[in-house]
Order: structure tokens, then C-alpha cells, then sequence
């Protein structure tokens, strides 16, 4: 029997209920000037929105975020939230999923967070299509009942479906986790501040992209087109530690993600975030985090499991 989502028609209903945290909830909506949902004590899941049309405008706590074509916006449970139209659009058209994520998209959003929501923006266009597809698909295998094959595609009236079997949720979870996956790698993350210069925004972003390579101050330079020595004056001067202090910084970041979201050896991650030992990479991980990265893992990983607190349904 066809799973639908007649039980939770209100949705965004007076009162603005949300669905239960144990359930995927994925849909499609096309809404009008005046639409809005507010959850003074947020929800118990979390709230994915892709907008592929028209502008949305969320709150989330003190945060706050206007979402136009191609932006994902991510909101945190726990914390108070709003969203609708945003003043002075016609419409808000956007997919939108309340789920519980997986431990490993963490470190993929926490670059773009600020107060518990996640603004993931720009996403390169050539994505879009990749990203809105993968939405469809979450929304035709939410209704897998686990007999037969998955369908095919939605219908075009489809809006709402809940994820109620097993094996649909974590079907329908993939195809979220591809959509993290994608615009997280691929945005431009928003660290380098305003009036930084373009040679030193340059050398950053290299080091972000990627921090494992063996970078030095001679190769950074010569992408800046700049002599060493002025290079590393001018990177000093803008952003307040030398370079090599700053790809340190970027290969610890790195590590630390590595450490929550897969289960390579300590020894692996030092490797692959640009350690040249697993001494070296124990030693500054300690002085950063105060622990070493075993102890870090293992913390993270309860912190992530931990069942959290039932809050107030708005």
C-alpha cells in the first residue's frame, strides 16, 4: 500500500506542528507572497531547503538568511525558527526534507554555520539540476514500501511523502547526503573577509581546497605571483599569522573532519591532511584541541549519538 503524507497535512498548519524526528519527511512546495511558518522552539529535526525559485527568507535564533535559486539553507534543531516568502517576493519555490542527518554530514556543513543554520551559497549552477534531481528521488523513494522495485520518478502533483519503512529511509537519506555532499564541496565557503587582497584570498582558498598538498611559502607566492618574501609580508599584514601558521590551521581543520566522519587510522589522517608524522600531527592536535585525536574521535562520536533533549513543539 502507497505511503503518503495525509496524516501530516498540517505541517505548515496554524500552529506550525512539524513532523515526528523519527521520520523522513521530503516535499516540494511553490509558495505565494504572505506564506510563513514560525517555530518559536525550532523542532526536534533538522530542516534542509533548496530553493529553486523565487526568494525564501529563514531565522534561525539571532541568524538569519534571504534564499534565492541554489541555495541550500540548513536549520539546526533545538533552536527557534522561521521561514517564508521573503518580503518583497512574489513567491518561494523550494524542496524542502526534516530528517535526523548522519554523523558524517557534520563537519561538510560546519563551515557554513552560524548560530545553527547553515547557509550553503553559491552552488555553481552546473549543479542544480544534479542537486534538484536528487530531491525528486528522495521524494519517489520515500514511498518505497520495500516490495517491488523503488518507483521510478514522482508524479508531477506529487508534494508530500513520508519515509516510514527502513530501507526507504535510508534510501531517501542517500539521496540527501549526495545533495550535502555536492554543495558543500563545491561552494566558495565564506572565510576570506572583506577588503582581504585577491593574491591573499587566492593562497587561502589553495590551502582550503587543499590542505594535505605540500604546500610552501615559495609555491603560495608563485600563485599570488609574488615574490616569497612579499608574499608572506602582505599575507601577514591582512590576515594576522604568517602562512604557514594559516595551513596549519587548514590541516588541522581537515583532520578534525576526518576524524568525525570516517574511520581511517590516526596515522592516515595525519597523512592525508599534510602531516609529515604521526608524532608531529599528535603533538599540534593536542596543543589546538587540548586532546589527542583518538580521544577527539571518540568524543565527537558519543557527542553526535547522544540522544537529544526533547524541546517544546512550537
Amino acid at each position: 500500500m502507497p505511503v503518503n503524507a495525509d496524516t501530516l497535512s498540517g505541517t505548515a498548519a496554524p500552529g506550525d506542528p512539524y513532523p515526528p524526528p523519527g521520520l523522513v519527511v521530503v516535499g516540494h512546495f511553490d509558495q505565494p507572497a504572505g506564506y510563513a511558518v514560525q517555530r518559536p522552539s525550532g523542532c526536534d529535526s533538522w530542516l534542509f531547503t533548496w530553493t529553486t525559485g523565487g526568494h525564501g527568507r529563514l531565522r534561525q535564533g539571532g541568524a538569519e538568511a534571504r534564499a534565492g535559486a541554489g541555495d541550500l539553507v540548513v536549520l539546526a534543531p533545538g533552536v527557534g525558527h522561521g521561514y517564508g516568502v521573503a518580503p518583497g517576493a512574489g513567491h518561494w519555490r523550494f524542496w524542502w526534507a526534516h530528517c535526523r542527518t548522519r554523523p558524517s554530514w557534520t563537519p561538510w556543513l560546519r563551515p557554513y554555520g552560524t548560530g545553527g543554520m547553515y547557509v550553503v551559497s553559491p552552488v555553481p549552477g552546473v549543479l542544480h539540476g544534479r542537486v534538484e534531481a536528487a530531491f525528486a528521488r528522495m521524494l519517489a523513494d520515500a514511498r518505497w514500501t520495500g516490495s517491488g522495485a523503488p518507483p521510478g520518478t514522482a508524479s508531477a502533483d506529487d508534494r508530500v511523502a513520508v519515509a516510514y519503512g527502513g530501507a526507504a529511509r535510508e534510501l531517501a537519506l542517500c539521496s540527501l547526503e549526495e545533495t550535502v555532499l555536492l554543495t558543500t564541496s563545491a561552494a566558495r565557503i565564506p572565510a576570506v573577509a572583506s577588503g582581504v587582497d585577491e593574491r591573499v584570498a587566492r593562497a587561502q582558498e589553495s590551502m582550503a581546497a587543499d590542505p594535505g598538498h605540500p604546500h610552501t611559502v615559495r609555491s603560495l607566492a608563485r600563485g599570488a605571483a609574488l615574490s616569497p618574501s612579499r608574499f608572506a609580508h602582505l599575507f601577514t599584514r591582512q590576515l594576522g599569522q604568517p602562512p604557514m601558521r594559516a595551513l596549519r590551521e587548514a590541516r588541522l581543520s581537515h583532520a578534525a573532519r576526518l576524524l568525525e566522519s570516517t574511520d581511517l587510522s590516526v596515522e592516515r589522517v595525519a597523512m592525508a591532511s599534510g602531516f609529515a608524522s604521526p608524532f608531529h600531527f599528535n603533538r599540534v592536535f593536542r596543543e589546538r584541541h587540548g586532546i589527542p585525536p583518538g580521544a577527539y574521535r571518540t568524543g565527537m562520536r558519543a557527542a553526535n549519538s547522544a540522544p537529544k533533549e526533547d524541546v517544546q513543539r512550537a
